[in-house]
């Protein structure tokens, strides 16, 4: 366990868990949980074991969004001072979209606006039913921003987007799954299974194919066809060479002798296979 101030972070081999930690101000963000989430990516990185990164908070709460006071109104009358403060901030979000390891929300409560907004970045979501989930920045007389606006429309369909954005209403965990901003969302006290379910899922795949296919998914999204297909053939090849072929030396090797079935699990990686 890595205890920072705002943020405590536990590596365990292939998976890490990152916990916002201001349990009494419902996890909001200030500029010294910005700094500590950069640190915790870092920490992370560092330990090159990695490939599922679980971010959740500690309390009832997964992130109340920003802290209004300590990011906004203290450094408003500074300009520099204000620029920099949410400048962090918005490093570590750019950092979490494109993190290499598998990344996952699990969302224990209330994620308002920058809670929003972390939910979307991440590559997966599992949320409490009960969770409250909603971008109420309207309610204090502006738009979502740094990112968050980004979230919800590369997460909800239009309508449902600019209904969140427009009324501040918040959605439960059993909307946003319906919705498709989270994959699932189940009783609260289901919520540490159901995340180490999926977890348990990711952890056996190959780092190197999970890393890429996060890159062919993002890179085919601004691509048409032809165009995507050439770059998921050049990432292919680029997977084969940094995996030693293991698509083909092991996994294809092990479905010839029909010892597992692709559509329905996953092959083995044995020690002396593993790409690290």
């Amino acid at each position: 366990m890595i205890t920072l101030e705002t943020v405590n972070v536990e590596i365990d081999g292939p998976r890490a868990t990152i916990y916002l930690n201001r349990p009494d101000k419902k996890n909001a963000m200030n500029p010294q949980m910005h700094g500590d989430m950069n640190r915790a990516l870092d920490a992370i990185e560092e330990a090159g074991t990695v490939k599922a990164v679980v971010v959740t908070g500690n309390g009832d709460s997964f992130s109340s969004g920003m802290d209004l006071e300590e990011c906004f109104l203290r450094p408003f009358d500074d300009p520099q001072l204000f620029h920099r403060t949410n400048l962090v901030a918005l490093t570590w979000f750019k950092r979490l979209k494109a993190f290499p390891a598998v990344t996952i929300a699990k969302v224990n409560g209330f994620a308002f606006g920058g809670g929003f907004l972390v939910t979307g970045l991440c590559d997966l979501a599992v949320a409490s039913e009960t969770a409250l989930i909603g971008l109420s920045e309207i309610n204090f007389g502006i738009f979502p921003a740094g990112g968050a606006t980004w979230a919800a429309t590369h997460n909800l369909a239009r309508k449902q987007a600019l209904y969140y954005i427009l009324t501040g209403e918040a959605m439960t965990g059993k909307d946003a799954e319906r919705h498709g901003l989270v994959n699932r969302a189940v009783p609260a006290d289901q919520l540490d299974a159901a995340t180490d379910e999926l977890v348990g899922k990711i952890v056996k795949k190959n780092p190197i194919t999970l890393q890429l296919a996060k890159q062919v998914y993002e890179g085919t999204t601004r691509l048409d066809l032809p165009a995507a297909i050439d770059y998921d053939q050049a990432k292919l090849w680029e997977l084969s060479r940094l995996s030693g072929n293991e698509w083909i030396n092991v996994a294809l090797r092990q479905f010839e002798k029909r010892s597992y079935q692709p559509g329905l699990s996953t092959y083995e990686r044995g020690e002396k296979d593993a790409v690290r």
